[in-house]
């Protein structure tokens, strides 16, 4: 298991819960009158059948005491009756959200692996809850379901190589700007007893550049080679777009002082032009701050 499982399962976590609260619905009948905890049972077990490697499946009442044993791969266990539950994400969120779930991934109690819950609230015909079915899945199986498609696990892979080639493409651009930069301190021998103003600017530029496009590509090589995931509240290609975006207002920002104080030595009345490389800063910012905000409600959602 790596941390590219685990971000294939966050991009594909809408595809595994509608497969999921499909075979619920299928199984288990809900909002039916006289409901009862065997009728309730015997649609969970179907579920589990349908599942070859579902590591157990389990019954909550409403107030998240578990009711029936835990029904593994291999066997029956009893013992967990009158386990409350009622703190568990998948319990929670199911009776908050009204609707099937599918938890983070977390250790499983049985296999010591990553597993996931996905949980069904049952109502009765009067719309009250009377159980919450749970089901426990492998995380790697998960996945698998997922990304169910041939095409989809193609495409993946000519995403991951062609997402390399261009990262490594933009670490040796920044490489040759990094030893242009560097070459600058001889060519120009920058020292305090040869300092220029301009030679200083040049090569300030240079290695700023240098850093920026490094940056972008360390952030595709985490992101969407090795799959690692540095903030949780935004997704995808969207944080991507945010580095990408945050190295370019650096860049520029560093930019903007070094023509400030370079017109305000050399040459007072340009510096109005820096004046608009910061006003156009300043609206980049703003407009990142909106699409982080905007991106971020319509992940909660």
């Amino acid at each position: 298991m790596t941390a590219s499982d685990i971000q294939n399962f966050s991009n594909g976590r809408t595809k595994a819960r509608a497969y999921f609260c499909y075979l619920f619905s299928k199984n288990i009948q809900n909002r039916m009158p006289s409901l009862t905890q065997e009728m309730a049972m015997i649609g969970l077990l179907k579920t589990k059948e349908d599942l070859e490697k579902c590591e157990g499946v389990y019954l909550l009442d409403d107030r998240g005491v578990q009711v029936s044993p835990t029904f593994t791969l291999t066997k029956r266990v009893d013992e967990d009756v009158g386990r409350i539950r009622a703190e568990r994400a998948y319990y929670y969120r199911a009776v908050k959200e009204g609707r099937c779930t599918i938890t983070d991934p977390y250790p499983s109690l049985i296999t010591g692996d990553l597993t996931v819950t996905i949980s069904q609230p049952i109502y009765d015909d009067k719309g009250e809850l009377k159980y919450v079915a749970c089901l426990d899945m492998p995380l790697e199986e998960v996945v698998k379901i997922s990304r169910s498609t041939m095409l989809d696990k193609f495409f993946l892979s000519l995403f991951r190589y062609s997402y390399a080639a261009f990262a490594f493409a933009l670490i040796s651009v920044a490489l040759l700007l990094f030893i242009k930069g560097a070459q600058s301190f001889f060519l120009y021998e920058i020292s305090p007893e040869h300092f220029q103003i301009k030679d200083v600017f040049e090569a300030t530029i240079l290695l700023t550049l240098a850093l920026a496009i490094f940056d972008l590509a360390k952030t595709l090589i985490e992101e969407e080679i090795l799959g690692r995931s540095k903030d949780s509240s935004i997704s995808g290609p969207h944080k991507t777009m945010v580095r990408f975006l945050g190295s370019i207002i650096i860049a520029l920002s560093i930019e903007a002082l070094m023509l400030v104080f370079k017109f305000a030595i050399t040459d007072p009345e340009k510096i109005l032009y820096a004046m608009y490389i910061i006003l156009g800063v300043s609206m980049l910012l703003i407009t990142l701050a909106f699409y982080i905000k905007f991106t971020k409600l319509k992940i909660e959602e």
